[in-house]
């Protein structure tokens, strides 16, 4: 794959996550166990059925998550998917550690 492919996927990728609430379904999924539609839209907390909907189609489409005979899991694409994203809260922990620094340093 060249770079230009690669940029292009990367782009295709982020465009369907940073959708409201998409990593959230999925990060709802995280532990492999399968959820009902209620039981995810609860633990994804504050979306609507209208918009679960939504984002179920679209991660299903795209072959991150599916269903089964005990409600909506992972794919093993989706689950490869969480295993890179695995390492973000760590991240972003010490991102937000940086960032309160930075703004304890620069308030009078």
């Amino acid at each position: 794959m060249s770079s230009k492919d690669n940029l292009a996927a990367m782009q295709q990728l982020l465009a369907l996550l940073e959708a409201r609430y998409a990593i959230r379904v999925l990060w709802a999924l995280r532990d492999g166990h399968p959820q009902t539609f209620r039981l995810l839209q609860d633990s994804v907390g504050g979306i609507t059925p209208n918009t679960l909907n939504t984002r179920i189609k679209e991660l299903r489409e795209a072959g991150l998550m599916g269903h089964g005979p005990e409600g909506y899991c992972v794919t093993p694409t989706g689950a490869d998917l969480l295993k890179r994203l695995a390492d973000l809260p760590a991240f972003a922990a010490k991102w937000s550690t940086i960032q309160s620094r930075k703004k304890a340093s620069t308030t009078p």
